[in-house]
């Protein structure tokens, strides 16, 4: 007997997907194929029958095959770790393996502050990071609403067809279309940006324009707060410390 998969390999799944540990066997015989988790020497299967209460895990094989893999279903980040593949020769022999969880996530290209003017173009890019199954959809969301299909109000959305990236556009930006964005992909973490569309001079838009930096939109207005102080004098630094505090 001799084991088809090498030892030590990693294993690499996202939450809440299905994770297979493979575990091939050359010439068992008459062996018996026992999947234990390592770090509480917890007995998972032995041979087709699941011995752990978590119904998620179970063994996998096909008639004839020399394939018996470890399947975990809803995998949690707390399924991460060593598993041994074990075969029940004398004195038993085995291999182990490591399971890697991942969580996915969505990325929105670019800072998470926008600054623009009307009739300017925004253009947001997003893509799908560290998911191990491919997305069953891309939802792009304008605040709480769902904009992918709103050509009418000048929203273009452009989605590859592996659910991989999608794009957003919008040509001619009006003061309705400021906002918070967010991508959705349907097994990963959203992102979100935050879109301000302005008419005029905003001395604090304009000092974050290349930025996007809410710390020195703070600092910004700390400063006018400190003028004011100045200001208006003693009397009424006094009252407006209690106001700002």
């Amino acid at each position: 007997m001799y084991f088809g998969t090498e030892n030590s390999t990693v294993i690499t799944t996202q939450i809440g997907a299905t994770a297979h540990i493979p575990c091939t066997i050359h010439n068992i015989g008459d062996g018996v194929v026992s999947w234990i988790r390592r770090k509480d020497y917890h007995l998972l299967t032995v041979g087709l029958t699941t011995y752990s209460s978590d119904e998620r895990f179970s063994a996998t094989h096909l008639k004839h095959s020399e394939d018996w893999t470890l399947q975990i279903k809803f995998v949690q980040l707390r399924d991460a770790g060593i598993y041994e593949c074990q075969v029940s020769t004398h004195p038993p022999t085995s291999i182990f393996l490591a399971l890697n969880v991942v969580e996915a996530r969505a990325e929105i290209s670019g800072p998470p502050i926008r600054y623009l003017t009307p009739g300017s173009t925004l253009r947001l890019m997003c893509r799908v990071l560290q998911n191990t199954e491919a997305s069953e959809f891309i939802f792009w969301y304008h605040d709480n609403r769902m904009i992918n299909y709103d050509i009418d109000r000048g929203i273009n959305v452009s989605t590859e067809a592996d659910f991989q990236s999608s794009e957003l556009t919008i040509s001619r930006t009006r003061r309705e279309h400021s906002g918070n964005y967010t991508c959705v992909a349907s097994n990963a973490q959203p992102a979100s940006v935050l879109v301000h569309i302005f008419k005029g001079d905003n001395p604090a838009a304009m000092y974050h324009g290349h930025v996007g930096s809410s710390n020195k939109s703070y600092q910004n207005q700390l400063l006018l707060q400190i003028m004011f102080i100045c200001t208006v004098g003693y009397s009424t630094y006094v009252s407006h410390v209690q106001y700002f505090v």
